[in-house]
């Protein structure tokens, strides 16, 4: 066994042993660290990693161990005439890299439990073609080369914060540290609910820096799977069959990872007491984290009512956006006395040398904060036309682009070719004519030392021409990839506290005679319909139809209906209603980072064919609701099945103009919001699961200017826990007729790609017939699957509701054929031992020839028949599960009978 291995290792002198030639470790997991000691320790040996239960003859997959730079050893493949399969709750294969429980099957399994036919019907099940499988508890995953990687019992899978781990992952990682000896995670419970807590002990002679040890499991594990404490003790304690007696674990400090730093001043120092009241801790720091230390919905409830208590005013989003103590104690000093606004028309009149608070009726602001304002803007005063807050959707992107230091994932570049200099120069004219139009194109976005960030509208910003360094524009290499460098949002950024938020980047490609424009945009000013609104307003002006253009709308307006439209408390009890008893993220792949640059992202588009394409349409039709709901429950499906969860929640963009008042289709600004969507698969049939899915979408649209965070708070998930990872973005995008005129003669489109901080995100295309699906995936999962994957359910869902509408939804196969068959053929090891003869049978038919004969002599002992059998078996069955084939088998079991005897 590994920890066998491991005590081996552990004396000196171990590379003496060079005539081992084959070290075969079963019943527990292998650790990477005893991996890699082997092989750097034992070169010439082989050492093997074998599976299974007593249920499958012990051992049924196999792997031959190598340093692949992981921190896991896999469990392999299975061996000749054994299958593993990884399914789900509906028992279907799951997809590559998701985890499901393990299922065995082949010759070598029992035929169940003497004498207790209940436990034999609930883990023999039936499978396809009368076959048997043996469910194992196991929780296991294919990785990409093809192999079993295990990761724990699935009985030891525990909830931390809303979030379900498999604490055998974190054990992996610990073992992997290379002064780690011993490692066991474990989920206790404590005044904040539940929490991780590692224990581990030390090689012999190396200490253990426990700071250090987390922040290097916090380098491949995600925030919520890194213990909160690590208890290093001299070894673990064990029962009477040698393994960790969990139950005899000292009990830890639960205590704050950060260094202690006292509270400061009368509010912090009163709110550590209630903070440590609540959280059942002995001493809260000033940089204390309320949720690391224990924290959720319902203790921020019962801490908001001490606070109140004390007599001042204090609302749960306070505490969500500002968790640390010290910050949550500035938040609550600037809160207390503010007061409500009225919204009455813009009062800042033209010319105005000085703005005074009474002019500004979107936002409260002092006159020291109007004159920071002021003093950002250039021009001062005069050239501020008005100030007002920021729409929901626009709070989310600031906050991320605040988080990100180098580049940014709201930048939207577009790029463009011209046959000469003079039309790229009109272009940026006409350009600057439609910013003029409209507010939200000439605004900025400032937010220090302001109570809340607001939104500044510049009355005169124009676009300024920029050309690309001279250091990049003479480096080797093709111009428009140099351009396409330095405009990369992986890098670039736009400063959006300066208007407008449009950057114009232009290079000469001398080589090609052209010239070439990045327009790079900020998605703070810009959603995907006002961009094609900009393209079109910039070809009448190109073509002298600027009497053509409608009257601009206000932006200012849509911001009022977003504040004043429907109330706080209608969206709280909405989402309430909605998301109240969601207690875990949806995170397919595990992937749980919303708070990404997108520099990881992969973008790949597959459009449907027609034929498909037509029966979706017509199919959304025959029942009444849009091809949208069918592209939302087929992505709940995927969600579904790359999660193992039937109740599934993932945030969908709403196209924000349906209350926008009159002009609001044609108005410019970011108009589109996020929002969390839940779709419950369970057992619901097709026909039911379209319509629950409409009426959902349905609901949503009523809330549709809420914010995300209000939504997320609504939820059982404790703040700081994302609600989802995953995005849907429906958007009607009919293919444009070609320009009338000569607008765009001399210009060519080079491309253009949005961004995302999701890291699970699908866009569905709708252009007019057709559709195409564009997914933006985190790079290891790859979003070329996720696209077969959204187009297998949606293939399947329109068949469904055609051929078989009591179909269950989640009966939908989302797995391509290719992956199945992938799967399939790395599930079976259908190799037999063909016509070879069992050593057995070798060894009783020589006795009968010659049964005189001594059965075996070692040393000065003859061993009888019974137990040269009984040697034979053993050895012979270590090598069927090193899946050795059976003439080599027979040749090594004859040579080494020749030189025993």
């Amino acid at each position: 066994v590994p920890s066998m291995l491991q005590a081996f290792l552990a004396h000196r002198g171990v590379e003496a042993c060079t005539s081992v030639r084959r070290i075969v470790c079963s019943g527990e997991a292998l650790p990477a660290e005893a991996q890699n000691e082997v092989l750097r320790r034992l070169p010439a040996a082989a050492l093997y990693n074998l599976y299974g239960p007593t249920e499958a003859a012990i051992d049924v997959t196999h792997w031959r161990c190598r340093d692949d730079g992981t921190n896991q050893v896999p469990i392999g493949v299975p061996i000749s005439e054994t299958s593993t399969w990884v399914l789900d709750a509906q028992l279907e294969p799951v997809p590559v890299g998701v985890a499901g429980e393990l299922y065995l099957g082949g010759v070598n399994l029992a035929r169940g439990y003497l004498h207790r036919a209940g436990l034999t019907a609930e883990r023999f099940v039936a499978a396809a073609d009368g076959q048997r499988l043996y469910r194992t508890g196991d929780l296991v995953r294919w990785n990409a080369r093809g192999h079993l990687d295990y990761l724990g019992r699935i009985d030891h899978q525990v909830k931390v914060r809303g979030l379900r781990i498999e604490l055998g992952e974190i054990e992996a990682q610990l073992l992997a540290q290379p002064e780690v000896r011993e490692a066991v995670v474990v989920a206790l419970e404590g005044a904040g609910g539940a929490r991780l807590v590692g224990y581990v002990s030390a090689h012999a002679g190396q200490a253990l820096d426990v700071a250090r040890l987390r922040e290097r499991l916090g380098a491949v594990l995600p925030e919520y799977m890194v213990p909160a404490t690590v208890v290093v003790l001299e070894g673990l304690p064990l029962n009477a069959s040698g393994k960790v007696d969990r139950r005899a674990l000292p009990a830890p400090e639960l205590d704050s990872a950060r260094a202690y730093e006292a509270p400061e001043g009368e509010v912090e120092q009163a709110l550590a007491g209630i903070w440590a009241e609540v959280l059942g801790v002995q001493r809260v720091g000033r940089n204390d984290n309320f949720f690391e230390l224990g924290g959720h919905s319902l203790l921020a409830l019962r801490l908001l009512e001490l606070v109140r208590a004390r007599g001042w005013s204090a609302q749960v989003r306070t505490l969500f956006q500002q968790p640390r103590l010290d910050g949550f104690a500035r938040a609550l000093l600037q809160e207390q006395g503010r007061r409500e606004v009225v919204v009455p028309d813009n009062l800042i009149p033209a010319g105005c040398e000085a703005i005074r608070p009474e002019m500004l009726t979107l936002v409260a602001l002092d006159a020291a904060q109007i004159a920071r304002i002021e003093a950002a803007v250039p021009g001062g005063a005069s050239n501020i036309q008005d100030i007002y807050p920021l729409a929901p959707l626009q709070e989310g992107m600031l906050f991320h682009h605040l988080l990100q230091t180098q580049g940014d994932a709201y930048v939207t570049p577009l790029g463009l070719g011209f046959d000469s200099r003079e039309r790229l120069e009109r272009f940026l004219a006409s350009l600057d004519r439609v910013i003029a139009r409209h507010d939200i194109l000439r605004t900025a976005v400032l937010w220090e030392g302001l109570p809340e960030p607001v939104q500044v509208v510049l009355r005169n910003a124009g676009v300024r021409l920029r050309w690309l360094p001279a250091e990049e524009a003479g480096a080797e290499g093709d111009v428009a990839a140099r351009l396409d460098a330095f405009v990369d949002p992986s890098r670039y950024r736009i400063d959006v506290r300066e208007a407008p938020m449009i950057h114009a980047i232009a290079a000469h490609d001398a080589a090609r005679g052209r010239w070439l424009l990045k327009v790079a945009t900020h998605h703070l000013v810009l959603d995907h319909a006002t961009l094609d609104l900009l393209v079109e307003e910039i070809a009448l002006v190109q073509q002298g139809r600027e009497r053509e253009l409608p009257a601009q709308v206000p932006f200012r307006r849509f911001v009022a209906q977003t504040r004043l439209g429907v109330s706080r408390t209608e969206h709280e009890a909405y989402f309430s209603r909605v998301l109240g008893d969601v207690d875990e993220p949806t995170a397919p792949f595990g992937l749980l980072d919303v708070q990404g640059d997108g520099s990881r992202i992969v973008e790949q588009r597959e459009p449907l064919d027609a034929q498909l394409s037509a029966r979706i349409r017509h199919q959304a039709q025959r029942h009444g609701v849009t091809a949208a709901t069918l592209f939302h429950l087929a992505w709940a499906l995927v969600l579904a099945k790359v999660t193992g969860k039937d109740d599934v929640v993932f945030g969908t963009v709403l196209f924000g103009r349906m209350d926008g008042g009159e002009g609001g289709e044609r108005a410019l600004g970011l108009f589109i919001n996020t929002l969390p969507l839940r779709v419950r698969i369970g057992t619901a049939d097709v026909v039911h699961g379209v319509r629950e899915t409409h009426a959902a979408l349905a609901g949503l649209l009523h809330h549709e200017h809420a914010s995300l965070a209000l939504a997320q708070r609504c939820s059982a998930l404790p703040g700081g826990t994302p609600l989802f990872s995953a995005l849907l973005n429906y958007r009607y995008s009919p293919q444009a007729a070609p320009s009338e005129g000569a607008a765009w003669n001399g210009m060519e489109v080079l491309g253009g790609r949005e961004r995302t901080n999701y890291p699970f995100g699908m866009s569905v295309d709708d252009l007019g017939e057709g559709f195409e699906l564009v997914a933006q995936v985190h790079e290891r999962v790859g979003a070329a699957r996720v696209n077969g994957y959204l187009a297998a359910a949606i293939r399947g869902l329109a068949d469904a509701l055609a051929d078989e509408p009591g179909r269950l939804v989640s009966q939908i196969a989302v797995v391509p054929e290719d992956e199945r068959l992938r799967i399939a053929a790395w599930s079976e090891n259908p190799s037999a031992h063909g016509d070879g003869r069992a050593v057995h049978a070798l060894i009783e038919a020589h006795a009968r020839a010659e049964p005189a004969a001594p059965a075996l002599a070692f040393d000065e002992q003859v061993l009888g028949r019974g137990e040269l059998n009984a040697r034979a078996n053993r050895l012979a069955h270590r090598l069927i599960a090193l899946g050795v084939k059976p003439e080599t088998r027979v040749g090594l079991l004859a040579q080494r009978s020749v030189e025993m005897m």
